[in-house]
């Protein structure tokens, strides 16, 4: 893993330096780009004098020591940046993720159980909605009829603008505000959750759903299936407590690598909801060429695939007592 996270900031930082445009506008202004010695002093205070080798070499030795810069748009070092907004992130991620997957795995049970009849058409349509509608799309029109039209949903923002965030614990509005009591908070900061959730979970909805009906289908054509059913066990013993056990073995990669994904890739939702986020954070840093932004928001996603990836290799061990036992 530090080997390939190496190779992942090397690619990034090269790449980053290759892109056309110029970083100084961002760090001084357009009006002071014609200014010979407020251009020269920003060159100099950022190290974008030296060559594109030297800055490698003192960004890679800043990185060993935990350093990854300083944003040229917040002035901030992008390692308190990424600390403000995850929580934020993760917070959406979770709730995204978990609504996705329990709905997934129900609307797969069900399409698999009734093959080919009018649940599994339904099923398949919600799925192949969730998976091809665009994310900004499905949050503006989410947004219009909720929000605007009929009024039932708060708009964009993690709670109301005139309200006060609550006393950081976690990060996350809905534990810190039932941590200081603040009921009244905790119902408006899960009221803004449901929207951009329901967007990002959409998406998962229709991933899971198929590859559960999908390896149920083929768990189904099992001897160790028909020999529960000849048995006369009933059809949902034999569906949730064998046939779904086994089947959820891919699954469990899938949603690893999906949280990992939305982590940083919830870019078009944050955006439309106007969520303080990563994602949002790695538009403003890419729009603005901030090098050390982007190569930080880069390392976080990188970290959080390597990491999930060795999650769901542990968790096939707890699912599965063939690769336990061997």
């Amino acid at each position: 893993m530090p080997f390939l996270l190496f190779g992942i900031a090397s690619i990034v930082f090269l790449v980053s330096r290759l892109t056309p445009g110029d970083p100084l506008v961002t760090i001084v202004g357009e009006r002071n780009l014609n200014n010979p010695e407020i251009v020269a002093a920003a060159k100099a205070r950022w190290g974008l004098d030296q060559s594109v080798l030297t800055q490698y070499g003192h960004y890679m030795k800043n990185l060993l020591h935990g350093d990854m810069g300083t944003s040229f748009t917040t002035r901030e070092p992008v390692v308190h940046d990424l600390w403000l907004r995850l929580p934020a992130t993760l917070e959406l991620t979770i709730y995204a993720l978990f609504g996705g997957v329990i709905v997934g795995v129900t609307l797969g049970v069900l399409a698999a159980r009734h093959r080919n009849k009018f649940i599994d058409h339904i099923a398949r349509f919600f799925a192949l909605m969730g998976s091809s509608l665009p994310a900004f799309w499905a949050g503006l029109l989410l947004l219009y009829v909720f929000y605007a039209r009929l009024g039932w949903l708060p708009g964009p923002g993690r709670i109301d603008p005139r309200g006060v965030a609550p006393d950081k614990v976690t990060g996350f509005y809905t534990v810190d505000s039932l941590l200081q009591g603040d009921f009244a908070l905790f119902k408006d900061s899960v009221m803004h959750l449901i929207l951009p959730a329901t967007v990002l979970g959409w998406g998962v909805v229709g991933i899971v759903s198929r590859l559960v009906r999908a390896s149920l289908l083929d768990e189904f054509s099992m001897d160790y299936v028909r020999v529960g059913r000849a048995m006369g066990l009933r059809e949902r013993t034999v569906v949730n407590q064998h046939a779904l056990r086994n089947a959820l073995l891919p699954t469990i990669t899938i949603v690893a690598f999906t949280f990992a994904f939305l982590l940083t890739g919830a870019v078009l939702t944050e955006t439309v909801f106007s969520w303080p986020g990563v994602g949002s954070y790695a538009v403003d840093a890419s729009r603005n060429l901030d090098y050390p932004a982007i190569i930080g928001v880069t390392l976080l996603g990188g970290t959080a695939f390597l990491l999930t990836n060795l999650f769901s290799d542990i968790a096939y061990a707890f699912a599965d007592p063939r690769i336990r036992l061997s």
